[in-house]
């Protein structure tokens, strides 16, 4: 049997996830309380009739102590050979403020409480924050738009094999913010800058001209195969640790030269000797599949769904 666990910040997307599975095939419960994780994987286990995937959404609604509880929980499921992933969506707690703001509703925290909005969404990553250090995968929805966060749940999630390491590769603009699902961060911003030539300042870093300006300089050459050694010779590390998901994000000053230059080069090298390579660029609101180039469309920041 297979098993997702979604959870996260209220606001980040969470019914998108589960509905996106719902749409795959999915046996979807919404807000199942932690403590009948068991008692669910029991019955359906013996109900032959029933799907053998199933997705659940646990989040800060349930009692303080069954969210105490979530990590024995999981091992439990885990030493009965249940395949769990688990995966946490996050937000910009500015974002999630704005989006409040916007749409007038209600954040679960606040009901029957004083708290304010600001304390109500530090209260609950706070309650979260042992699924947080669980999660097989963390996806940062802040600049994802509803189309974006369903396809990352297909390819990343749905398509994901037991057996397999999902490494991604991110291109993204430190003007920004580091990616929140970042594990591994690379610092572009000390090569050469096409930005400060007019004629290169619009192009990015998947366009001929920019490709022939870096390639111009060795120590462009010299950082990428630095940082695809380095992956390279850490890799099987991560792999060994049971690692499901490993995010390696590369920034710029702005998302749109060098971190796309480096990002293209090192994902098309590692697709080469390894499966399980995505191609991500956050500035350029778009994800790469390998050895195929196929756009997503769309960069409107998500706005529906918990």
């Amino acid at each position: 049997m297979q098993l997702v666990i979604i959870s996260g910040r209220s606001g980040s997307g969470k019914s998108i996830a589960l509905q996106a599975l719902e749409d795959l095939g999915y046996y979807a419960i919404d807000n199942l309380p932690a403590m009948l994780l068991g008692s669910l994987v029991d019955e359906l286990q013996d109900d032959r009739t029933v799907r053998s995937s199933m997705a659940v959404s646990i989040d800060a609604r349930n009692l303080p102590e069954a969210l105490k509880r979530f990590p024995q929980l999981l091992h439990d499921l885990r030493a009965r050979n249940v395949d769990c992933q688990v995966v946490y969506l996050t937000t910009d707690a500015r974002i999630l403020l704005e989006r409040y703001s916007h749409t007038r509703r209600r954040h679960p925290l606040t009901r029957g409480s004083d708290m304010t909005l600001a304390e109500a969404i530090d209260s609950e990553e706070q309650a979260l924050s042992e699924i947080r250090d669980l999660a097989d995968l963390v996806i940062d929805t802040t600049r994802l738009s509803v189309h974006e966060l369903r396809g990352r749940i297909t390819d990343q999630v749905a398509g994901h094999r037991a057996e397999q390491m999902t490494l991604t590769v991110e291109s993204f603009g430190f003007k920004r913010g580091v990616p929140l699902d970042a594990d591994i961060v690379f610092d572009a911003r000390c090569l050469p800058n096409p930005y400060w030539d007019p004629a290169l300042r619009d192009a990015t870093g998947r366009d001929a001209s920019i490709i022939a300006f870096l390639d111009s300089y060795p120590v462009v050459t010299e950082m990428h195969d630095d940082i695809l050694a380095w992956v390279e010779r850490w890799l099987p590390r991560y792999q060994a640790s049971q690692r499901s998901y490993l995010t390696v994000a590369i920034g710029c000053t702005g998302g749109q030269h060098r971190s796309v230059y480096l990002a293209e080069r090192l994902a098309d090298h590692l697709a080469k000797r390894h499966a399980g390579i995505r191609l991500r660029h956050r500035e350029l609101g778009m994800q790469v599949n390998l050895p195929a180039e196929d756009e997503t469309d769309g960069n409107d920041p998500l706005q529906e769904g918990t």
